[in-house]
């Protein structure tokens, strides 16, 4: 049977589907537990594949109600038609034409409507003079075709079923005369709509299942990523002996087993550098222990010896000029080695932590002033002092940090030296500038450290290369810090000790 084109009537969506169904609410944010995450996927899932299954099944039911009634009232038109067709004369009149029709529609399941057509002349079952539902497209299919056909359509809001037939005699000769019958699909249409329903009705039980089962795995599955996730935590606190029990042979238990097999790892080497830290420790400390071992037993045989070359020294002038040349060095020499043996006991006192501040009210302008007097550099360096700057501080230590500084720019830098002291927020800013060739951009990060010359070749230098790093060390106590750069353009070193006027903790 040929269906003439789109069926009219028919919505351009299924029944139940509303406008914009499916789209996302506005405002909605992807969850963020993993468990969470877990159980949507699950239920989103069974939802599509419901879905799905729903409207296949609900496609399939309701192609198959309606082939099946089609078929049907095909069958029973043909079969009724065939029986009484042989007793209407052709042509039929009015009277006649509607006696056929009521005969037919009698002989129906259901009387459906039944309109008899005969060139002008038509009548129906009902007595009407036609009937919309008996469309014009399906009896020129009729007409044109020369064969039964069918139409679904809907008229005021219900289904209907018509279906039409020429009538043919013995031999297919036509007698132009046409048979139409409209059967409701109210019925129908009430399976398929139950059918909908009854699977619509278990969606929820499903989804629960679905649930519940998502639940169920995500413990599963979650359980051990919490157990690494504890763990991991307390391997990053300091337990290194945290291990992961693996359950079963999947993915999982193999993450477990790589995690104990890291753990290891880690606990070996942290347990070996532990070892070579501790032994560097004590090597260390054997080593600071023999140099103030071995400094303070030179303080004495040192004391001897300078008291020894200070007469010698009076006395060269009355010696021969090698005598008195030998006496000159004997002096000097004793002099350095004092200050190298007194630089290292004050590191040592340092690296040992006792070294400690007595701190005093003092004038820092006036204590840069007397460091600078003491050593007959005012002469020599420029300075730019405030007339008073009060601060707490140890007297000592600032002097030793002051001729440190100045020394070495007077000793490897160039004239004019410049020492500036500045005052502000609660601290003190000592600026030592040379003019010399500056700091190598190599030196500048090694300045500070122990026994370190910039100058590789002065090796038998006055200093002893330990300046620095105790003025430095000094500073620090003050809870203050020395930096050391170039001026503009590379010229001159730059020295900048800040201290607080009042350290930390100490009443104002």
């Amino acid at each position: 049977m040929k269906r003439p084109g789109r069926r009219p009537g028919r919505p351009g969506r299924s029944p139940g589907q509303s406008p914009g169904k499916g789209r996302a609410p506005r405002g909605l944010r992807a969850p963020r537990g993993l468990r969470t995450r877990l159980v949507v996927t699950f239920v989103l899932v069974a939802l599509i594949g419901t879905a799905t299954a729903t409207a296949l099944a609900y496609r399939e039911a309701r192609t198959a109600v309606l082939s099946r009634t089609q078929e049907a009232a095909q069958q029973d038109l043909r079969t009724r038609v065939d029986a009484l067709a042989p007793d209407v004369d052709v042509p039929p009149d009015q009277r006649s034409l509607g006696v056929f029709a009521r005969a037919v529609s009698s002989g129906l399941p259901g009387s459906p409507l039944v309109v008899a057509r005969y060139e002008n002349l038509k009548a129906a079952s009902d007595g009407a003079p036609d009937d919309p539902r008996v469309t014009a497209e399906l009896r020129a299919e009729v007409r044109v075709s020369g064969r039964m056909s069918f139409q679904r359509v809907a008229h005021e809001g219900e289904p209907y079923l018509a279906v039409g037939t020429p009538v043919t005699y013995e031999g297919g000769r036509a007698s132009r005369l046409e048979v139409f019958a409209v059967t409701p699909l109210r019925a129908e249409e009430r399976d398929v709509a139950a059918l909908l329903t009854s699977v619509r009705d278990g969606l929820l039980p499903v989804l629960v299942l679905t649930a519940v089962l998502a639940l169920l795995a995500a413990r599963t599955v979650l359980r051990p990523v919490r157990d690494l996730g504890r763990a991991t935590r307390r391997l990053a606190d300091g337990d290194l002996g945290t291990r992961v029990e693996p359950r079963g042979r999947d993915e999982l238990a193999d993450l477990a087993r790589d995690f104990n097999t890291t753990a290891d790892a880690l606990q070996t080497t942290v347990a070996e550098l532990r070892d070579q830290e501790a032994r560097a420790r004590e090597q260390e400390a054997k080593a600071r222990r023999f140099v103030a071992d071995v400094s303070h037993e030179l303080r004495t045989p040192l004391a001897a010896m300078t008291m020894v070359a200070t007469v010698l020294d009076e006395d060269a002038d009355r010696l021969p000029p090698d005598a008195a040349h030998a006496a000159r060095t004997v002096s000097a020499e004793t002099a350095k080695l004092t200050r190298l043996v007194d630089d290292l006991m004050e590191m040592s006192r340092f690296d040992a932590g006792v070294a400690r501040l007595h701190l005093a009210e003092a004038d820092l302008a006036a204590t840069v002033r007397s460091s600078l007097d003491l050593r007959a550099w005012t002469g020599r360096v420029s300075a730019r002092l405030p007339d008073s700057a009060p601060a707490l501080i140890d007297v000592r230590r600032i002097d030793v940090v002051v001729a440190n500084l100045v020394g070495n720019a007077l000793r490897h830098g160039a004239p004019p030296v410049t020492v500036r002291l500045t005052t502000g927020a609660g601290l003190a800013t000592l600026t030592v500038t040379d003019h010399g060739p500056g700091l190598a951009p190599d030196a500048l990060a090694h300045v500070f450290d122990r026994f370190y010359k910039a100058d590789a070749a002065r090796t038998r230098s006055e200093g002893s290369g330990l300046g620095t790093a105790i003025a430095l060390e000094n500073a620090r106590l003050h809870g203050g810090t020395i930096e050391a750069a170039n001026g503009p353009g590379g010229r001159g070193a730059v020295f900048t000790l800040r201290l607080p006027l009042r350290p930390e903790g100490e009443p104002t």
